[in-house]
């Protein structure tokens, strides 16, 4: 066989091998889908029971954790809890984007009453969202043992397993943030999902 006759043949094995390896990946699911980095290309939907969430580190007992911006659901939580504060970390780096969250579930930006729609949706107890007028008179009275809505005309955030869902500013920008810190809740009125 001449040096030219076996590159050829070099080269179709190694086309097929490729094919081959491309054809495998795609049958898996693994297909080159993602640009470099791993990060979607394409925003996903929400999904209120996604499986990550069941598969979520978990925190101690009784309140949940702040690491580095992200909310560790506790390990005594109920499921629905775990799913609203996987919900809300989806978009805890969103920009405050007035009106944001209403027309569409996954959007650019969230305001307040969008964000905590947003998070009570992941854990399936809204299926539209709800302006923070509305929420006033949402669920049940009075403060939740694992979900509190905080609601008034003109503000609304969520106190979720011992952290304060909120898009007032802090040092990481002003949009939807976890918050260790509690807020005043005067002038507001407490609501829950019955049962949380």
């Amino acid at each position: 066989m001449t040096i030219a006759r076996r590159a050829a043949w070099f080269a179709a094995i190694c086309v097929f091998l490729t094919a081959l390896a491309v054809a495998s990946a795609c049958a898996t699911g693994k297909a080159w889908a993602q640009p470099y980095g791993g990060i979607s290309a394409v925003n996903p939907k929400p999904e209120p029971s996604s499986p990550a969430a069941a598969a979520a580190p978990t925190a101690p007992a009784g309140a949940a954790a702040l690491v580095r911006g992200r909310a560790i659901a506790p390990i005594d939580a109920p499921a629905a809890v775990k799913r609203t504060i996987a919900a809300a970390n989806r978009i805890r780096t969103k920009p405050y984007v007035w009106g944001g969250g209403h027309g569409r579930w996954w959007d650019r930006g969230y305001d307040c009453s969008g964000a905590v729609s947003f998070a009570l949706r992941g854990g399936g107890f809204l299926d539209s969202p709800l302006p923070s007028g509305p929420m006033e008179r949402w669920g049940s009275s009075g403060p939740g043992r694992w979900i509190t809505v905080y609601a008034n005309a003109g503000h609304a955030y969520a106190v979720i397993a011992g952290l304060r869902w909120d898009t007032s500013g802090n040092s990481s920008g002003t949009g939807p943030r976890w918050h260790a810190d509690m807020a005043s809740s005067a002038g507001f009125l407490a609501r829950h999902p019955p049962g949380y």
